[in-house]
């Protein structure tokens, strides 16, 4: 916890965040029961998107987000069509980041402002179904003998694109 909100109540500490969150939100396939939404909302967290949807099985390990659930605002949304119908009613186009063959390089993307990054399960990634509904999907360059880099870690590159094109210089 950022010593600012020492000894303030977590009402006191959700409300001073409220005045201001970023625009962007971020959602997580968890149809497996992935260990890296954790991650993903305490990366949501550190970068002030306005909210985090989980989407698939309800459940998930919170211990990755070291509390920092208490201060996000989260949803959850039993199938990608609902995921879909949602952002389609709030006027926010999806946007996918996989390292899939096709995708666009994360590195020269230009993210729209508002918009929900998107990332699929672990090990499986992006479902057909989401990437047939995202404006785009982004992937990160790696430079390594891996893969792919897991959920938890891509989402923190990219909020942090998204923070380099919208949000300007550090924090006051």
């Amino acid at each position: 916890m950022a010593d600012r909100y020492r000894y303030w109540t977590v009402d006191a500490i959700v409300e001073d965040l409220d005045e201001r969150r970023h625009p962007f939100h971020v959602a997580i396939e968890n149809w497996e029961h992935d260990l890296n939404i954790g991650t993903v909302v305490r990366n949501a967290n550190a970068f002030l998107a306005a909210g985090v949807h989980i989407v698939g099985r309800r459940r998930w390990n919170r211990r990755g987000a070291m509390v920092t659930d208490r201060y996000q605002h989260l949803f959850h949304h039993p199938t990608v069509e609902d995921l879909v119908s949602w952002a389609d009613v709030e006027g926010l186009p999806l946007v996918g980041i996989d390292n899939l063959p096709g995708a666009t390089p994360l590195e020269s993307a230009d993210l729209p402002e508002l918009c929900v990054l998107v990332f699929g399960q672990e090990g499986p990634g992006l479902s057909a179904t989401v990437r047939s509904a995202a404006l785009a999907v982004y992937s990160i360059a790696h430079y390594g003998s891996t893969r792919s880099i897991n959920a938890g870690v891509a989402s923190g590159i990219a909020m942090h694109a998204w923070i380099r094109r919208h949000a300007g210089l550090v924090p006051d």
